[in-house]
């Protein structure tokens, strides 16, 4: 529910660090509410997450908010959309403050195109995405809406999460008003 890849922010560090890329990868702040990427912009950078949690969000045309993850250390985003020449399909909203590498477009396809290490990397970051986003998919559709709520009450209280209930709808792909009616049945089976 949390994603998180310790490996890979270890080397975009030692990337950030080295005399090459110190002056062009920066670290950046990002307050809880701001924004690090925006549906449908195009996209400028790569920004892989230092510390802190951010929701990931798609806003359909009616309105409605879908997140399908919360990504924290090691997670980057921009990627997909920079590869595949698209416009940003999501926006990233920081929950709490993060700290964050900056790595400019241009930077990015360098990289791609001269080191293979950072290839590699990159594309084990991919394999492990699919793989989470399927896992994640044969969840919802095996457990109770209850069982994947209690779930995500779990994490949100051992990452000390203030996780709002839209959030939680929005995660889980339900209504507030049937979050509502799960959160019920879960404290009167605890009774």
């Amino acid at each position: 529910m949390l994603r998180i890849n310790i490996s890979f922010l270890q080397y975009i560090e030692s990337l950030a660090n080295s005399k090459e890329y110190a002056d062009r990868i920066i670290l950046q702040t990002y307050k809880p509410k701001d924004f690090l990427l925006h549906q449908g912009d195009p996209v400028t950078k790569i920004i892989v997450i230092n510390q802190g949690i951010t929701k990931c969000f798609i806003t359909e045309e009616n309105g409605k908010e879908y997140i399908p993850e919360f990504l924290g250390t090691g997670e980057i985003m921009g990627e997909i959309e920079v590869m595949g020449k698209k416009n940003c399909l999501a926006s990233v909203e920081a929950i709490s403050e993060v700290t964050a590498y900056v790595i400019p477009v241009s930077v990015f396809n360098e990289l791609l195109k001269t080191n293979i290490t950072f290839a590699n990397a990159l594309l084990e970051v991919e394999a492990l995405r699919v793989y989470h986003t399927s896992q994640k998919a044969s969840f919802q559709q095996l457990y109770t809406v209850e069982h994947a709520l209690e779930k995500l009450l779990e994490l949100q209280e051992k990452q000390e999460l203030k996780l709002t209930k839209e959030d939680i709808a929005s995660y889980l792909g339900i209504t507030t008003r049937t979050l509502n009616r799960a959160l019920k049945k879960i404290s009167e089976e605890e009774l």
